[in-house]
């Protein structure tokens, strides 16, 4: 922690404990900045996150009711350093999905369309309990040799349950697929049991309906226009210049219908009259250039 995220008063060091816990849905991605991974935000998503129902039940925390608010406590963080307005940048690798490189401004402000890179890694205090319980974790395993004969029984039930129910899943799976399979040739289109069973939903609604049809989904009207936007844009035109002298003179058009409309390409006897002006006109330049 900097000097000046410590010197922040109580009330602003929360907030930026609530911001940083992600309670408000605060929406923050990975950039790249000094060849380190940091996570950012945009403003917009800053100021929803403290017009949340989450911040209104948080504690010790300045009332916020307006978006005018929002956005004055949120400048009024900014010489903390707990977020810096950063530039956003182009990839770190060809990759278009690689993080962005991200730059810090000279001038720092607040703004609603702005990114703002995280420069405080929020309250520690998860963290400790989380090391805490892996060492304890690890010492209750290296001394399972140790322990009293009712929990070793205890221990060796529950490892039994967990075997039991991996086993269990892996032939719920290996039923449904056969089931799945007889179903194509006795009755189409195919018949799936706990459809939702490797969605990713809760437990509970995994195994919610009980079966269901395997019913191909239809194309979206979306996709319908584009591929009509695609056969009309089939129309192609062709332009060719006629040159006297090294100099343009004439230009005819014909424009070649794509057959997938239906409409033939016109032909060259169809019309003799725009032959003849054509002609005109590069006698006409002829003369002009004589």
């Amino acid at each position: 922690m900097s000097e000046q995220q410590k010197n922040a008063p109580p009330q602003v060091r929360n907030v930026a404990d609530f911001l940083r816990s992600g309670k408000g849905g605060l929406k923050t991605r990975v950039g790249l900045w000094n060849g380190k991974r940091v996570d950012y935000f945009k403003g917009k998503s800053a100021i929803k996150a403290l017009l949340s129902p989450a911040y209104a039940k948080a504690k010790n925390v300045p009332p916020v009711k307006s978006e005018e608010e929002a956005t004055a406590l949120l400048t009024s963080m900014v010489p903390f350093a707990f977020f810096l307005l950063v530039q956003r940048g182009q990839p770190s690798s060809t990759s278009s999905k690689s993080p962005k490189v991200l730059q810090v401004s000279q001038m720092q402000s607040f703004a609603a369309d702005g990114y703002f890179a995280w420069f405080y890694e929020g309250s520690q205090l998860m963290t400790y309990v989380g090391g805490a319980g892996m060492v304890l974790v690890i010492l209750a395993g290296v001394m399972f040799p140790l322990w009293p004969p009712i929990m070793r029984l205890g221990a060796w039930y529950v490892s039994l349950a967990m075997m039991g129910f991996l086993a269990l899943f892996f032939a719920i799976a290996a039923v449904r697929l056969v089931v799945w399979i007889v179903s194509i040739f006795a009755a189409p289109p195919g018949l799936w049991i706990f459809p939702k069973l490797f969605a990713d939903v809760g437990f509970f609604e995994s195994f919610v309906p009980l079966w269901e049809w395997d019913i191909p989904k239809k194309k979206s009207k979306k996709s319908k226009k584009n591929k009509e936007g695609a056969v009309e844009g089939g129309d192609a035109t062709a332009t060719g210049k006629a040159k006297v002298n090294g100099e343009p003179t004439a230009t005819a058009t014909v424009t070649a219908t794509a057959t997938a409309t239906g409409v033939s390409s016109p032909s060259t006897s169809a019309s003799p009259q725009p032959t003849r002006q054509r002609s005109a006109m590069i006698e006409e330049v002829e003369d002009d250039g004589s």
